[in-house]
């Protein structure tokens, strides 16, 4: 069966996905029957292969692919396409799609992508016969109900002026709203979460962690970045979390360092990333400098295989960030 996940809202997706995951059967019998494949580079022989295989011990298999419609176009990244060699072809992207729709019935195929554009060719030749799943970013008002229902069913109960603040410091990052939730009703401790519990409690100490954690990883200071990778779990993040504020920090800094090489001013970087916090700015602006292009590339591209192994549950999500942080800090050909 096929599945297509795409959209900004990461964290929908990972619901999605261990909903997948759970629907197949057994967790244990899974990890030995899940492939993960590198849609930017995966050949029609090794997706076949994967599919194809039969699974051992279990009436299933689980094939995940991310980044596969952003190879046929409508990625937002530059020199994806180039880096890929074959976008260009149509006859490739055909080849992919008649593969895909001939599926083992033992197969779970998941296609994963990002912000994929409507006239991106496989994604068109898919929803042919698939329904598509879309997961955008949620807008002021959806933001609103989801932190309501998310606080109704971990039992708590929440104002509306408070539903309002919470949006507005956190905005529209679920993986880290779900955590100042978790937060906030273990600190109401069965009282209604009020604006001033909001104030108490929703903190940015966090996000100044992830900046200084970027530039020991950028830095190859392995055991800081271990360091303040530890102090994040004691407080709570949770690995996909912090997977996702380093990618999202590390993809900031790379734009910025893009559009200040296009002689863009400040207040065109900042209205384009959709930038409202001054220390964002600031930290993201001290660091363009400091960084290559090819280490920020390197430290991204890695971040989002280890994401994937999470998201798959080929690796548990603190395992995968030590394994990460340790690889990282071994200076390669890529450096600095």
């Amino acid at each position: 069966m096929l599945h297509v996940l795409i959209g900004k809202d990461d964290f929908a997706i990972r619901q999605a996905l261990d909903g997948i995951k759970k629907g197949i059967g057994d967790a244990g019998a899974l990890m030995s029957n899940t492939s993960v494949l590198d849609g930017r580079q995966v050949t029609l022989e090794q997706l076949r292969h994967a599919c194809e295989t039969v699974p051992f011990l279990s009436e299933k298999r689980l094939v995940v692919i991310e980044g596969l419609f952003e190879r046929f176009g409508g990625g937002n990244k530059r020199g994806r396409k180039k880096a890929s060699g074959q976008s260009a072809r149509p006859e490739e992207y055909q080849a992919i799609a008649d593969c895909i729709k001939e599926l083992p019935e033992f197969t779970e195929l998941v296609i994963i992508g990002g912000e994929v554009k409507a006239g991106n060719p496989l994604l068109h030749e898919l929803s042919a016969f698939i329904r598509i799943k879309s997961f955008p970013l949620l807008n002021k008002s959806q933001l609103g109900q989801w932190i309501a229902q998310r606080v109704k069913t971990a039992g708590g109960t929440i104002s509306t002026q408070a539903v309002e603040l919470l949006g507005r410091f956190v905005g529209n990052d679920l993986w880290t709203m779900s955590n100042e939730v978790d937060k906030l009703i273990s600190f109401t401790d069965g009282r209604r979460i009020e604006e001033g519990d909001i104030r108490a409690v929703v903190s940015y100490a966090q996000e100044a962690s992830i900046f200084a954690m970027i530039d020991a990883v950028l830095e190859f200071r392995v055991g800081v970045a271990q360091e303040l990778l530890q102090q994040l779990f004691k407080h709570g993040a949770a690995p996909a979390q912090i997977l996702v504020m380093l990618s999202r920090q590390v993809r900031i800094i790379f734009q910025m360092k893009e559009m200040r090489r296009q002689k863009k001013t400040r207040a065109d970087i900042q209205s384009k990333l959709g930038l409202t916090r001054d220390f964002v700015i600031r930290k993201a602006w001290d660091q363009v400098d400091r960084y290559s292009t090819a280490r920020l590339r390197e430290v991204y591209h890695r971040i989002l295989e280890t994401d994937i192994s999470i998201k798959t549950g080929k690796l548990e999500g603190e395992i995968a960030l030590n394994i990460l942080f340790a690889e990282l800090g071994q200076r390669g050909a890529v450096s600095a």
